[in-house]
């Protein structure tokens, strides 16, 4: 069928094609699945209708399935954590770099893509304040910074990063050796090789989004409210935040433990009695 054959009807008739769609193991798509051929789809019919190919484009009402949320892929403890913080050599100029953006990461709760777009504009270390650029959804936002993580940064501004400046001056914060912007791919790798390197249990493995996690969940922890952990994470909705709290169960524990009929005031268990044997 020629993409001008191509109207509303057809596609409604695919999308409940998809849904109905049954593999060789006799499973159905997933949602996730199903979003990910309809939304190739509608972005060729964008493209076609942007660049004058269709006068109509007949997928702009598709409307996409919502994937299910997943939980966090790897969250670790406050003792994990600082593990993997203790990993770079600070006696080096990048591991002083390395040190600093572990810190500032697992501190705000900065996605990868944030933490390379930082520029030293800023970060107000008097206020211990972060802004945030046109983060995910082009929205700006400020959060706080640990003082920890401020001393940290402030000393890889002052003791490493001047090592990696080259003729032409730049404002990004975490720079390469050569002066250029730290990639954010490489970004992964050096957190990802740390966390290995921490040796921690069940050989836990992670990259940045696993600090992001980390944060939130321990804040939820120790009680923050899950709209503070919001702003924190940048979410635009609080449903995306939420997930956490399947993640964050101690409290959970707690009140269950301190509010359950069964648990308050409940006698211990009989030990099991011996039967006698008549000898």
């Amino acid at each position: 069928m020629h993409p001008f054959q191509v109207t509303s009807a057809v596609l409604e008739d695919y999308q409940a094609y998809l849904h109905r769609y049954c593999k060789h193991d006799g499973t159905h798509l997933s949602r996730s699945s199903q979003r990910d051929r309809l939304v190739a789809v509608r972005s060729l019919f964008r493209w076609l209708h942007e660049h004058n190919r269709l006068r109509h484009n007949p997928a702009a009402r598709i409307i996409l399935p919502r994937g299910g949320r997943r939980l966090p892929c790897t969250v670790f403890s406050a003792t994990e954590v600082e593990q993997v913080l203790a990993q770079p050599d600070v006696d080096t100029p990048s591991g002083l770099r390395d040190r600093a953006l572990l810190e500032l990461m697992h501190s705000t709760g900065i996605r990868r893509a944030e933490a390379g777009a930082l520029v030293l504009g800023d970060l107000d270390t008097e206020r211990s304040l972060l802004r945030i650029r046109q983060g995910k959804g082009r929205k700006d936002r400020i959060v706080p910074i640990g003082r920890r993580a401020v001393r940290w940064v402030q000393r890889y501004i002052t003791e490493s990063r001047p090592a990696f400046l080259g003729e032409q001056p730049t404002s990004v914060l975490f720079l390469r050796p050569d002066s250029r912007p730290l990639p954010l791919q490489r970004m992964t790798q050096l957190v990802s090789t740390y966390i290995r390197h921490a040796g921690l249990a069940c050989g836990k493995q992670g990259s940045c989004h696993s600090l992001r996690h980390t944060m939130a969940t321990l804040m939820l922890d120790r009680g923050a409210d899950i709209r503070h952990i919001q702003a924190m994470l940048g979410h635009a909705r609080l449903s995306t935040t939420q997930i956490y709290t399947h993640v964050s169960i101690r409290q959970l524990q707690q009140v269950h433990s301190r509010t359950h009929p069964a648990e308050v005031g409940a006698p211990e268990p009989m030990a099991a009695i011996e039967p006698e044997y008549c000898i």
